[in-house]
């Protein structure tokens, strides 16, 4: 079967469209994740904060244009977007924004088990262990679209 995620324009499989079904039942958990990390107070920015880091780590240019585009519409300004990549080198990411993305960069490297027990530390100051758990299951979720959008070389188009 040819289609337009075939041949030489683009070498690459959609797997989200190739799978549907295996992709809706992500797209189900990041709805349930969603709704845990409101139910645990963390707000819509923070999240969107999580997202986007994650998706700089990982390189995947599709959800990085996706969540920039959420992030803006949740509140979030240009200033926080842009310096996201050097966070820890500013001020202006609240003690819950910095804890979560202390726990994004951690789950997003399973075999740093130093940068995990430093991010548990620092994320128990500030977070519930409700919220731990919310941010540690954002940052999975977006890691796993990561790896759908880049390896289907999900295109971004110009807005």
């Amino acid at each position: 079967m040819s289609d337009r995620t075939t041949g030489p324009a683009h070498p690459r499989i959609f797997v989200d469209k190739q799978s549907p079904q295996a992709f809706r039942a992500m797209v189900r958990a990041s709805e349930a994740v969603k709704a845990t990390a409101a139910g645990a107070g963390l707000d819509r920015t923070t999240v969107e904060l999580v997202n986007l880091r994650v998706s700089q780590l990982n390189g995947c240019a599709y959800c990085l244009d996706l969540h920039t585009r959420k992030a803006l519409e949740a509140g979030e300004s240009a200033q926080r977007l842009g310096v996201l990549p050097a966070w820890r080198e500013t001020d202006v990411f609240t003690p819950v924004e910095r804890a979560a993305l202390e726990l994004a960069e951690a789950t997003n490297d399973p075999t740093d088990t130093a940068a995990q027990t430093s991010a548990y530390a620092a994320a128990r100051e500030v977070l519930t262990e409700e919220q731990i758990s919310a941010a540690i299951w954002v940052a999975i979720t977006i890691g796993a679209f990561n790896r759908v959008s880049v390896m289907s070389g999900h295109p971004v188009r110009r807005a």
